[in-house]
């Protein structure tokens, strides 16, 4: 389950985050940005799992893969941003 999304301000930073992590091993789906999420973005988001998303930061970080926010799932089922 994705319980994590990355969220990007355009389709092709979201493709090189996920070639990014895909390289890395990490289980990613580039998927829609649910719409209230999507702020000022392009609509497109990586989903990934909770446990790895301080190393899917640091691994777009370290690729000079800009992103604008992550949103985790709370136990209640709301999102909630999350700053590394």
């Amino acid at each position: 389950m994705k319980d994590c999304y990355i969220t990007f301000r355009s389709v092709t930073a979201a493709q090189r985050g996920e070639s990014v992590l895909r390289r890395a091993k990490v289980d990613v789906v580039l998927q829609r940005t649910p719409r209230w999420m999507e702020e000022q973005g392009c609509g497109y988001s990586l989903g990934i799992r909770r446990e790895n998303k301080t190393m899917g930061a640091n691994l777009l970080k370290n690729a000079g893969v800009s992103y604008r926010k992550i949103y985790v799932q709370l136990e209640n089922g709301a999102f909630e941003e999350w700053k590394p």
